[in-house]
């Protein structure tokens, strides 16, 4: 009964609507009339209300379409109507229930909770960072043609939908890093003369060491096992005067540049100042716990530095012998320390195989350079370039200040590298325990030279070691201080030529790993 009570109220409904669209077209005479141009308007505008409603009162977004039509008009009930436009560019937003954040861990915001479609330049340009043989699928796929619209609600498979133009752009960027890039290449390295031992200096007892040029270029300074400082004379290689009072291995030398002053440090914890008007020591340092084996002066300031074996590194001021700051972090002895004038003031090199670059006013590390695998023994700075190399078993490293950032490996010196020294010219020196010296190139890392000297007679082949080198201050000279007790005096080969000793360089693919 219900149902047909229903029933007869829906027709009833029916023919009343049919009933009144009949007036409308119907006259009194019966005829059918036309309507005018106002009523024909009134009619669509309750037509495009009714039906169309939800369509007309969507917001506007960026992406543009066009298609041909009549311009936007108002009917006389103050409603907009279907935005068939012709030639004129009409902005759309789509709205959804899924939000796209432009990346993990980024919130939501007004922006990216908008649901946009990829624009057509978009879309193009990602098909052209796809591989080839997807290019012309996806490309037919996904792009639109000239003049076509694009139904807001229609969804894209290359991108999702939330995505911003600049997600957009770092999407491709990321599809265009994953093609194939050409390998980055060695240039072509400087060439330098090869260098020829042509002067060995015996005249120490134990192994040497430690060995350093003075600023005048007239002597230089060795520490040796035997635990004595002896003096030589440069141009010829005479022993010219042996100073005693450490009563352990000399494991460190320099001389001052600002004063008539020679330091020296040893395995006996000590740290000496020696005056060298009267060849008399005038000043200790006592601080360290374990053996000291390494020093440097810093070259604009009366300090001085020393690393030692207690993983500390210790700062003093010369004339007044106090512990400034003392330098703490490293877990281990602290094979090698350099100073500079610019910051970071101070370098260190340690077993723990780090490397910290420090505050020299605060005391504190700047930063911790992880890099390396095993003990740094040695740490070289570039007289020139703002940069410095640092040496360990598994490679030697470049890297630049202030911050320690990377810069290459140069790899093939496979021992344990005891020293580095590098001139003005670009040439790395690498001396290592087994005895065997590498030239580098610094700037492309190319090893132009390998040097394995002959130990002094009488002494085993075990005995050959490099501890420490240096070249002296017309840089035409190289210096190594060694396990057979001899001091080895280098030179350059003054009838080399580019031609007589070519550069065996190809341009091959170099690996800039940072481990």
């Amino acid at each position: 009964m219900v149902e047909e009570v229903q029933k007869h109220s829906v027709h009833t409904l029916v023919f009343r609507s049919l009933k009144r669209t009949h007036d409308m077209f119907v006259a009194d005479n019966g005829k059918p009339v036309p309507l005018d141009e106002e009523s024909h308007k009134r009619k669509m505008a309750i037509k495009l209300r009714n039906e169309y409603g939800p369509v007309l009162h969507m917001p506007t977004s960026k992406e543009n379409f066009k298609e041909k039509g009549p311009q936007n008009a108002s009917d006389s009930y103050g409603h907009k109507q279907y935005p068939a436009n012709q030639g004129q560019e009409v902005e759309y937003l789509v709205t959804g229930t899924h939000p796209y954040p432009p990346g993990p861990g980024v919130a939501l915001t007004a922006d990216t909770k908008i649901q946009r479609m990829p624009s057509e330049s978009a879309a193009q340009s990602l098909a052209v960072a796809l591989p080839s043989s997807q290019t012309r699928v996806d490309a037919n796929r996904n792009a639109p043609a000239g003049g076509e619209y694009r139904h807001p609600g229609a969804s894209d498979r290359s991108q999702p939908a939330g995505m911003t133009p600049a997600v957009m752009e770092a999407g491709n960027a990321k599809n265009s890093a994953l093609m194939a890039k050409k390998a980055p290449t060695m240039p072509k390295p400087q060439w330098h003369p090869p260098w020829k031992l042509y002067r060995v200096i015996s005249g120490h007892l134990g192994w040497v060491r430690c060995i350093a040029v003075e600023p005048g270029n007239q002597w230089f300074v060795t520490g040796s096992a035997d635990r004595t400082i002896k003096i030589w004379d440069l141009a010829s290689g005479k022993l010219k005067l042996s100073l005693t009072g450490h009563i352990s291995t000399v494991r460190g030398v320099i001389v001052s540049t600002r004063s008539p002053y020679l330091f020296s440090c040893g395995e006996d914890k000590q740290v000496k100042c020696w005056d060298l008007e009267y060849n008399k020591v005038i000043r200790h340092y006592h601080g360290h716990l374990s053996a000291v084996y390494g020093l440097d002066l810093h070259p604009t300031i009366d300090v001085l530095v020393t690393c030692s074996r207690d993983s500390t590194a210790r700062i003093w001021d010369v004339r007044t012998k106090a512990s400034v700051h003392t330098l703490s972090g490293h877990t281990n002895a602290v094979a090698t320390v350099r100073c500079q004038a610019a910051e970071p003031q101070i370098i260190t090199g340690s077993h723990d195989t780090t490397i910290r670059l420090w505050d020299l006013v605060a005391g504190k590390t700047r930063v911790t350079l992880t890099n390396h695998k095993k003990s740094v023994r040695a740490v070289v700075l570039h007289p020139r370039h703002y940069t410095f190399a640092s040496g360990s078993p598994d490679n030697i490293k470049q890297w630049k200040f202030p911050d320690g950032s990377f810069i290459q490996n140069l790899s093939g010196h496979n021992a344990i590298i005891n020293t580095l020294t590098v001139n003005s010219d670009g040439v790395l020196v690498s001396g290592a325990d087994n005895g065997t010296m590498h030239l580098w190139d610094w700037r492309t890392g190319y090893n132009f030279q390998r040097v394995h000297a002959a130990v002094q007679p009488g002494s085993l082949d075990s005995e050959s070691g490099i501890f420490a080198c240096a070249f002296d201050q017309s840089e035409s000279r190289l210096l190594t201080a060694e396990a057979d007790k001899t001091i080895k005096v280098y030179k350059e080969d003054d009838t080399a030529t580019e031609e007589t000793h070519p550069v065996s360089w190809k341009p091959e693919i170099i690996k800039r790993k940072r481990f």
